[in-house]
C-alpha cells in the first residue's frame, strides 16, 4: 500500500496554522484550480470535530467530477487531525495532518496512506500516474502555503 509523506515548514504560530488547515473550506485555496474542488456539505462550515462528515465534488482526472465524502476521524487541537475517505476514487485514503511547533514556526507533516481500486491490477495500470498526481498536488500546496504564510 503506498504511503506519501510531505513535510513543510510554515512561518506562523501553531494556532494560526491550525486555524487555517483545520478549516476544510481552505482546501479550495490549496487545491489546484483545475481540480474544481468545492464543498457541498456542511455549509456553513463548523469547527472541526471527530466524526465530522464533509462532502465535496472534485475533478481529479480528465475534468470528470466525482463525489468525495470524508470523515474527520481524529482531532487533537492544535497537534493533529485525520481524515478518512468514506466515498471517493480510492479503496482507502487515510490522511494524517500533523503540526509541531518548532523555532520560528510550525513543522507540518502530511502522511497519506492510500490504495487504488482493483488491487494489484489497479496499481499496475494506474499506480505510477496516481503517485505522480498525488505528489504534484502536494507540491502545488507547498508553493501556495509558502506564498500565503511568507
Amino acid at each position: 500500500m503506498p504511503v506519501f509523506t510531505s513535510t513543510q515548514f510554515v512561518k506562523t504560530d501553531i494556532e494560526k496554522c491550525w486555524s487555517f488547515f483545520s478549516d476544510p473550506s481552505n482546501l479550495s485555496v490549496i487545491t489546484p484550480s483545475e481540480m474544481n474542488f468545492r464543498i457541498l456539505f456542511p455549509k456553513p462550515m463548523p469547527e472541526m470535530y471527530p466524526g465530522m462528515i464533509i462532502q465535496y465534488k472534485v475533478s481529479p482526472l480528465l475534468n470528470i467530477p466525482m463525489e468525495w465524502i470524508t470523515e474527520i476521524s481524529h482531532v487533537s487541537k492544535p497537534h493533529y487531525f485525520v481524515d478518512l475517505q468514506l466515498k471517493g476514487p480510492y479503496n482507502l485514503w487515510h490522511h494524517q495532518h500533523l503540526f509541531e511547533e518548532v523555532e520560528g514556526g510550525v513543522k507540518m507533516t502530511d502522511i497519506v496512506t492510500y490504495q487504488l481500486p482493483l488491487g494489484g491490477l489497479g496499481e499496475f495500470l494506474a499506480g505510477w500516474f496516481v503517485h505522480k498526481k498525488v505528489a504534484a498536488i502536494f507540491e502545488y500546496r507547498s508553493k501556495v502555503i509558502d506564498s500565503a504564510f511568507g
